[in-house]
């Protein structure tokens, strides 16, 4: 699980433009800006998801925190604040810190290392794209734009497809995955959304894939498009 800071960082930071220089060269420029509250806010949603996480799984609860201390004194806050979280109020949750190239890497290595990552704006739009591909396809990861109330906006991953609108060729799965999401951190009900979530893998059980997760080369798998696939999950629902 990827929890992404959305209302701050490089993003939404001042100044930001592009100016001329007295030579008379153009530059562009933003500014990556983070409060010791912004931190805070996110980082609480992290490890509350670890410890929610962790319960459900019977296992420890661990969160890595993904910056780049190293270089930017902004995340070198970050790292800070998150380390001060840990130790004032979730010494309960094991928290490991990677700078941003390298979990780009370590994700790709080894996904299975990690249960929570949290991480500012600019890193995880990187880092969560990366980590629907593990899936298979963007078509496959739902994601959640929450307020601190927990209501907000169930997308998937990669928002919208207008390019192939009306084709039916859109993997339907990450959109009703995000209703799964939706059940269950929005409406605490647990038992729909794991029943949504069973039903969309006994239909790739039984072989059914769109184009973007179809591998020719793999006996018994059978093309479908958007209006196919979504039939077949409500058939298994029903």
């Amino acid at each position: 699980m990827i929890v992404r800071e959305l209302t701050g960082g490089i993003y939404f930071g001042e100044p930001r433009g592009i100016r001329t220089l007295e030579n008379g060269e153009q530059q562009g420029y933003n500014t990556m800006v983070y409060s010791t509250s912004e931190i805070q806010r996110i980082g609480k949603v992290a490890f509350e998801l670890a410890k929610t996480r962790a319960q459900a799984a019977g296992t420890a609860a661990k969160v890595c925190s993904v910056d780049k201390a190293n270089v930017l004194e902004v995340t070198e806050l970050w790292k800070q604040t998150m380390i001060e979280m840990q130790q004032a109020e979730y010494s309960d949750v094991a928290l490991s810190h990677m700078y941003a190239d390298n979990a780009c890497m370590q994700l790709i290595k080894d996904p299975k290392q990690f249960d929570v990552m949290v991480t500012g704006n600019m890193f995880g739009d990187i880092l969560s794209d990366e980590a629907a591909m593990l899936t298979g396809s963007i078509g496959m990861l739902p994601s959640a734009s929450l307020d601190e109330s927990g209501k907000g906006m169930y997308e998937p991953c990669h928002g919208s497809a207008p390019d192939i609108a009306g084709q039916d060729k859109a993997n339907p799965l990450a959109t009703i995955l995000s209703v799964a999401m939706m059940l269950r951190y929005t409406f605490k009900q647990e038992d729909a959304a794991q029943a949504i979530e069973q039903a969309v893998s006994d239909v790739l059980d039984d072989g059914l894939r769109t184009l973007d997760i179809l591998d020719s080369s793999e006996a018994g798998l059978k093309q479908v498009g958007c209006k196919e696939m979504g039939q077949a999950v409500l058939a298994k629902l029903i």
